[in-house]
């Protein structure tokens, strides 16, 4: 299965672990629970997954590679205690607190979260001293003489041996006490991951045209060559921040990720072509409905090649419209339970609105920290969270200068703040929406009838940004296009079923 598969059935899997009875119990005690075996190649995302998992559910998150470990930092020390059986006293081993159980019970106190995941990667990996005990743990929860907490789930990765020559082989032993997912690379999977997390438009557009370059391991002369999909993300990166302290992006630098020499002079060379259809088509002007004739003639003659860069750095541009509106909307909606808070506590005179919001800040500030330190808060919603931070101090500030005479008229005051952000934002939406319809406008023009135009559509769909604002706002020009598209594809559907009847049975 592809990596948006196997999330959703570790996502799954994981909901079902956390289910309590009506005393409060959980339904499958920890000892029972079947550990996760996440199984694929390295790069594909596997990590990542359980990071996205933790957020979404909202429960801490403890990850350790087990190649890093020894019998003794994974079970503790042994230490010995008196203890006295029958009346006579005999010393016993006894065993310090595992470093991977003593991680989980310090990100409980650290973040008051009672319920998680242990995510042990390159468990296949671990040494031989160690294999024994990683049994046991499978099966009971265990290191040493200490149990993971209730609550945690255990989740474990690995690669297969083709691609780790420290590989274990398991025994069938092993295999019964664990629940295997195994995953492969996906480039269509991979690219909705790509668009929330804005990978830059080069990578995204390469990889629709060279799909085959996505994800790629092959022995050489010279060793292993390979590209992928941590190593496009981690590029992407890089990239962006090249370009934001105008560093020149070269070859030299792709390759340090891409460390497949033929893929990376290949995107090298895709790269530069990119910067210059960026630089020539003034993608700023047609987001504003300006574009020149020039450019228009340009892309109706342009190669389909061309056409997907042109489309790429199209939807980069207005997906990052799209994308601060969507901030601004959960930084409104945030402001307004904060808002509603000051309302009570003005009504209950438990505090002025200053020390209300100075209260509320705080909270979240402490919510933000732990979130970050537990992974159980998405990068959106920590920015956001950042954001509404400073929204909130910069209201503690207005109501210092313009000093209210009571609670009626700082309430007053910073519902005036909230009603001119809501204007604003409304503003923004227009504007973004506009935009969207500008980019619409632009592809029915220079591209008639073309694929160019269902390519969009589609993309905008997986698109969690653009997604989310057409279903918020509307767009009348994709719904139109929609509707072309979901006939294509039903064509599409009819021809294939079509294609797969017996001769005979016609």
């Amino acid at each position: 299965m592809n990596i948006k598969e196997a999330k959703n059935q570790i996502q799954n899997a994981m909901k079902a672990y956390f289910t309590k009875n009506p005393f409060g119990k959980y339904v499958i005690p920890v000892e029972e629970q079947r550990p996760v075996f996440l199984m694929g190649p390295p790069g594909v995302g596997k990590t990542a997954i359980m990071e996205q998992i933790a957020s979404e559910l909202g429960v801490g998150l403890v990850s350790y590679s087990m190649t890093h470990h020894t019998r003794q930092s994974a079970l503790g020390l042994p230490f010995i205690v008196q203890k006295n059986y029958g009346g006579q006293e005999y010393p016993v081993s006894e065993y310090t607190m595992s470093e991977i159980i003593a991680s989980v019970y310090d990100l409980m106190e650290d973040t008051g979260l009672k319920e998680g995941i242990l995510f042990l990667d390159e468990i296949n990996c671990v040494s031989e001293t160690l294999a024994p005990s990683m049994l046991q743990f499978l099966q009971y929860k265990i290191f040493g003489r200490h149990r993971v907490p209730e609550g945690w789930i255990v989740v474990t990765a690995g690669n297969p041996p083709e691609y780790n020559n420290s590989v274990r082989e398991f025994d069938i032993v092993t295999w019964d006490r664990l629940k295997r997912v195994d995953v492969e690379p996906d480039f269509e999977a991979w690219k909705e991951y790509a668009y929330k997390s804005s990978v830059h438009p080069a990578i995204t557009t390469y990889l629709e045209i060279k799909k085959g370059n996505f994800y790629r391991i092959e022995s050489t002369v010279d060793g292993k060559s390979f590209v992928t999909a941590r190593g496009w993300s981690d590029l992407s990166k890089m990239i962006r921040l090249y370009e934001q302290n105008e560093i020149a992006v070269d070859e030299k630098l792709i390759a340090q990720y891409l460390q497949h020499r033929k893929i990376a002079k290949d995107f090298a060379i895709y790269y530069d072509l990119f910067n210059k259809y960026r630089s020539d088509y003034q993608v700023d002007k047609i987001l504003d409905g300006k574009a020149k004739e020039d450019i228009k003639e340009r892309a109706k003659k342009a190669k389909f090649d061309e056409k997907l860069s042109l489309l790429g750095l199209l939807l980069d541009a207005v997906t990052e419209y799209l994308k601060q509106v969507y901030y601004e909307e959960q930084t409104q909606m945030a402001l307004l339970e904060i808002l509603k808070q000051v309302k009570i506590d003005l009504a209950l005179n438990h505090m002025e609105a200053k020390q209300s919001l100075e209260e509320q800040n705080k909270k979240r500030r402490e919510s933000l920290e732990q979130g970050e330190r537990a992974s159980s808060l998405s990068k959106d919603a920590q920015y956001t969270e950042q954001k509404v931070l400073l929204v909130v101090e910069e209201l503690q500030r207005r109501l210092l200068e313009e000093k209210p005479v009571d609670g009626d008229a700082a309430f007053k005051l910073l519902k005036a703040e909230f009603d001119a952000r809501n204007k604003a934002l409304k503003k923004q939406a227009n504007a973004a929406g506009k935009k969207l319809s500008h980019v619409f406008s632009f592809c029915e023009e220079v591209f008639g009838d073309g694929q160019e135009l269902l390519i969009l559509v589609t993309e905008l769909t997986i698109s969690y940004y653009g997604a989310h604002f057409i279903s918020r706002y509307g767009c009348k020009e994709y719904f139109a296009h929609n509707k072309e598209l979901l006939f294509y594809e039903r064509q599409k559907e009819l021809i294939t079923e079509m294609e797969s009847l017996p001769l005979d049975e016609l």
